[in-house]
């Protein structure tokens, strides 16, 4: 598992379908230098959170695959806080899965369901609840929970749970305090 978050990983963020714009997502510390093996915007080079309007080339036959806006977003100002890559595309079916396939041949690994979201509360992103309130924001059925979702996407609950969970640490940390030195004169 730990050599898989080493790794750098892609996934559509947009469900696969017939729409205007399509988005993909990189991240992971090879993420730049991939791009910069498949995106080509004349003599501009990706910058932090600037959108950059260029062509994505198949790695092997060098033909373009779609002309699309990249946005990089550099660690750790990022949903996981690594290095995130997002390309907008044209959302055909089969430009995702071209542009898809040919950032996986390039040597990125595909993202399994939540991985990103995962990275982001291993990496400190994100508490616990944020990431489920995550899956919770993707998954609302009416606006009143999506709402809350977002409500608790954004800190809401964790903010109302600080001041106990800080109180349940150091009760617990002079639990073991005096179970470390139980023999010991400590006053608890």
């Amino acid at each position: 598992m730990h050599s898989q978050l080493e790794e750098t990983m892609v996934a559509l963020s947009t469900p696969l379908g017939k729409s205007g714009i399509g988005v993909i997502r990189l991240s992971g510390k090879e993420s730049l230098n991939l791009m910069g093996k498949l995106f080509r915007s004349g003599s501009k080079t990706l910058q932090d959170r600037s959108p950059l309007v260029g062509n994505i080339f198949h790695p092997t036959t060098q033909q373009i695959l779609d002309q699309v806006v990249v946005t990089y977003f550099q660690a750790p100002r990022s949903y996981t806080r690594e290095d995130v890559i997002e390309i907008s595309c044209h959302g055909s079916p089969v430009l995702l899965k071209a542009i898809l396939g040919a950032i996986l041949e390039s040597g990125a690994r595909l993202a399994r369901p939540g991985e990103f979201t995962l990275r982001a509360f291993l990496n400190g992103a994100i508490d616990l609840v944020q990431a489920e309130a995550v899956r919770d924001l993707i998954e609302a059925q009416t606006l009143f929970q999506a709402k809350i979702a977002q409500q608790q996407v954004m800190g809401s609950l964790s903010r109302r749970l600080k001041p106990d969970k800080e109180q349940l640490i150091r009760l617990i940390s002079l639990l073991e305090a005096g179970i470390d030195f139980a023999d010991d004169d400590v006053s608890i």
